[in-house]
């Protein structure tokens, strides 16, 4: 039964994650397609934690929780550049 949801959720996920690509290679601004690079680094996360989750293994929420890191900053970075024109002053 846990494996049939968490093939379901890939396969939506997987879905989410090729509109967001459609939206980051065709977005009409920076601010669409940062928001777009933001969601997808959510739906990446989702990702990695379900595939965590049918393999049974702890690995993957540390793998995940990194991510986090990482997308939370890269969009906090590309944010502070838009508006200063600098990322480190």
């Amino acid at each position: 039964m846990i494996a049939t949801a968490c093939l379901v959720a890939v396969g939506v996920i997987s879905v989410s994650v090729l509109m967001n690509l459609y939206r980051l290679g065709t977005g009409p601004d920076v601010l669409d397609r940062i928001l777009a690079l933001d969601t997808l680094a959510v739906n990446a996360i989702g990702l990695i934690v379900v595939i965590g989750i049918w393999f049974d293994t702890s690995l993957y929420f540390e793998i995940a929780l990194l991510f986090a890191a990482v997308g939370f900053l890269s969009t906090v970075a590309f944010c502070k550049y838009l508006l200063r024109g600098n990322v480190i002053e």
